[in-house]
């Protein structure tokens, strides 16, 4: 087969122009930049399809089965490390296509924005770059005067990108309001306004704002939530009663309490138009730089200040309260002198009482616990009284007494290690 490629090659001048074709538009394919012209002001989407970015990866190791690689994307300004202020990116899985979205701003119009793309094969750990380059040009009427923005409760941010869903909602709001013009002016997703992520739970949604422009004023519906019932039922966390809601219902939640009406036709500008000097400073005289030699200073001053001064005062401060502990003590002399008759009496009978009460507890008697005398005696079974001489001091008598100590008792036998019997 190969061979006959080969012949074809040499032999026909037409299919070897249209295989140089091939090969030419597939390395186009890979390293060309897309260009894309947004207006300013206006919602721009682009869709990082995956579909496009898996011809740059080696096919699936199985012939025969389709290839469904994940892969992630990342983004940046060329020569920075994040993406514009503007410009926003979000990938909810590897096997879902990234969508890059925002409202670009004046002041990028006529300036080209190099945005690298970046596709990760996440099961060969292969990567391949491509540049978007974002050529934003100026709106014919930008700002539009008239701007809402609805808060959608039953949809995430990538949902509400899809050019289907997002041509529905403007579709609805056109029949509501009735402009001429009416162009998305940004989407944000609720997370990025400091919205909770909803529980896994009844397919619950982030929520999405849309803020939409046109060119004539608000229709009376949407001016139904500036009435006072409305607003004191948005007050009470009650859904207001709109009458337009039902062109809505059947796709999209909005919550009304959270509409948002600016009407830039009476904003008054806070703009002061800053008048710009000649761009050169005063004549102050000529520099003066300082001197390299540096002047001696003396810090005796500063000795002084800082140690003696401190030192003297806590030395007199040492010295009164020395004074006061040591020549100034009362002594019990004093005390005694000061302190009434009847008072030293009572004190001197209370001591007096407590010596004799000690010296009287050493003498008495006290019988010994019964749980330390033998009852009878183990062998003639006689009651063995408690003998010990009137002068014992059994005030030293330990509460058990060892076989020794013990009067009118026998002596058990005991073994020798060699097998005789002693006593």
């Amino acid at each position: 087969m190969l061979l006959i490629l080969l012949l074809l090659f040499q032999s026909c001048p037409c299919f070897r122009n249209k295989v140089l074709f091939q090969v030419y538009t597939i390395l186009s394919k890979v390293h060309s930049d897309r260009n894309v012209y947004p207006s300013a002001g206006v919602l721009f989407v682009h869709v990082l399809e995956r579909e496009y970015f898996k011809g740059e990866f080696p096919p699936y190791p199985k012939p025969g089965e389709i290839s469904n690689d994940p892969i992630t994307f990342n983004t940046n300004l060329m020569g920075y490390p994040d993406r514009p202020g503007w410009l926003r990116y979000i990938q909810r899985t590897p096997y879902s296509d990234g969508v890059l979205y925002g409202s670009p701003t004046v002041e990028n119009v006529g300036k080209p924005t190099v945005i690298e793309i970046t596709a990760y094969n996440r099961r060969t750990f292969e990567t391949a770059r491509h540049n978007l380059i974002i050529n934003i040009m100026s709106a014919e009427d930008f700002p539009l005067p008239y701007q809402a923005e609805f808060f959608i409760r039953n949809m995430n941010v990538e949902e509400m990108l899809a050019s289907e869903v997002l041509g529905d909602f403007l579709g609805a709001v056109k029949n509501v309001w009735q402009p001429e013009r009416l162009n998305a002016i940004n989407i944000t997703s609720a997370l990025d306004r400091g919205g909770r992520v909803p529980l896994p739970i009844n397919d619950m949604k982030e929520g999405v704002y849309v803020m939409v422009g046109a060119d004539v004023p608000f229709s009376s519906c949407l001016r139904e939530v500036e009435n006072p019932q409305n607003q004191l039922r948005c007050s009470q966390e009650m859904e207001p009663s709109i009458t337009c809601d039902k062109k809505f219902r059947t796709q999209f939640h909005i919550d009304w309490c959270k509409i948002s009406l600016v009407d830039n036709t009476k904003q008054v500008s806070t703009f002061q138009e800053v008048i710009r000097g000649e761009g050169i400073l005063p004549d102050g005289g000529e520099y003066k730089p300082p001197s390299d030699t540096l002047k001696s200073r003396d810090y005796y001053s500063d000795f002084l200040i800082t140690l003696a001064v401190p030192s003297a005062v806590a030395l007199v401060l040492f010295l009164i309260l020395a004074y006061i502990m040591c020549c100034r003590r009362e002594g019990v002399e004093k005390r005694n002198m000061q302190t009434p008759d009847i008072q030293l009496v009572h004190h001197s009978a209370i001591q007096k009482s407590t010596k004799e009460l000690r010296d009287m507890s050493k003498n008495r008697e006290i019988a010994w616990p019964l749980s330390t005398l033998p009852v009878f005696h183990p062998v003639t079974g006689e009651i063995v009284p408690p003998l010990h001489p009137d002068n014992y001091d059994n005030t030293s008598m330990p509460l058990m007494q060892t076989q020794q100590n013990l009067p009118h008792q026998t002596q058990i036998p005991q073994q020798q290690s060699a097998g005789k019997w002693y006593s």
